[in-house]
């Protein structure tokens, strides 16, 4: 009689969201390592979520993870794990480990890897595994995954999707603003792979969109409140300079962000909007990827290329 294997577990990682307008300030205390942001500070984002009707990130996530589970049909569970809201780190591998999961793989939700960056994400898999104790499941982080080819399929197909949405006489002359998270200067400088990747991914997108070097940029977006230097160009300081240059509408395509949140519902939507039509410019954002089938194709290669290099 052959003896039945334990299931193995995913867990994809996010930052997360506040739960409430009430929990704005202490999920942003979270983000900030403890550091209680300035009341003006809090009232200005309880502000832009009202805006949005707060953050759909976490309902998402737990579908981009039901959406996993069900394409690789094979018993692997899947969880959304979000690092700075619930369902928590801890909450997610510890349910996996109460299933009879003894191996999981952990997938942040962001294809460009940056050790500096994401190093919150590996701790608080440890610190989760500690509380959990003996009986908590071996945990193998996947790396970047930047360069897939389901992940770059799938973003190409909303540029072009995105463009098409433009009329004739304008799509000739909009340029597409490929876009990332900005980064302190002091950050970027200590990181040079994870910008080359970030890089990477902006061209391999263009190139399968078809797009020549006139059509498009890599640009930063959503620079912190922090003080010091951040990233050049942001999407905001190109919209006044591409009107003059005779551009007449722009298409955001976020090439880091794989859901709809607050960088994308507020930062694009709202503020990036006003500032490219306040220059004349007809602006459009692509579709997020969410769970589209694509997409979740990309994540299930990411799994099954990580389990195969284990089994190796």
């Amino acid at each position: 009689m052959t003896a039945t294997l334990p299931p193995t577990g995913i867990l994809l990682m996010t930052y997360g969201s506040p739960s409430s307008f009430d929990d704005v300030g202490r999920y942003m205390t979270a983000v900030r390592g403890g550091r209680e942001p300035g009341e003006e500070l809090v009232a200005e984002f309880r502000r832009r979520y009202a805006l949005i009707g707060g953050s759909p990130l976490v309902a998402i996530t737990r579908a981009q993870a039901a959406a996993l589970q069900a394409r690789l049909r094979d018993g692997t569970l899947v969880r959304a794990a979000i690092r700075f809201s619930e369902p928590s780190i801890e909450t997610a591998l510890r349910e996996l480990a109460e299933l009879g999961v003894r191996d999981v793989l952990a997938v942040v939700l962001s294809p460009q890897y940056s050790p500096l960056l994401m190093d919150g994400y590996r701790r608080a898999v440890e610190a989760a595994r500690t509380a959990i104790g003996p009986d908590a499941p071996a945990v193998q982080q996947a790396g970047a995954w930047h360069d897939e080819p389901a992940f770059i399929t799938a973003l190409a197909g909303r540029v072009w999707e995105g463009l098409a949405e433009f009329d004739p006489d304008e799509r000739g002359l909009t340029r597409v603003l490929l876009t990332a998270h900005s980064l302190p200067r002091r950050v970027a400088d200590a990181e040079p792979a994870y910008l080359e990747q970030l890089r990477a991914t902006a061209t391999a997108v263009a190139s399968a969109a078809g797009l020549d070097e006139s059509r498009w940029i890599f640009c930063w977006q959503s620079a912190g409140h922090e003080p010091g230097e951040w990233m050049k160009p942001d999407f905001a300081d190109l919209m006044p300079k591409l009107r003059l240059r005779g551009y007449l509408g722009v298409l955001v395509a976020p090439i880091q962000f794989l859901a709809d949140h607050l960088e994308i519902l507020y930062d694009i939507d709202i503020a990036a909007r006003e500032q490219a039509e306040a220059e004349g410019l007809t602006f459009r954002r692509i579709a997020s990827l969410n769970d589209d089938p694509q997409f979740i194709e990309a994540l299930a290669q990411v799994a099954l290329r990580a389990r195969s290099a284990v089994t190796r």
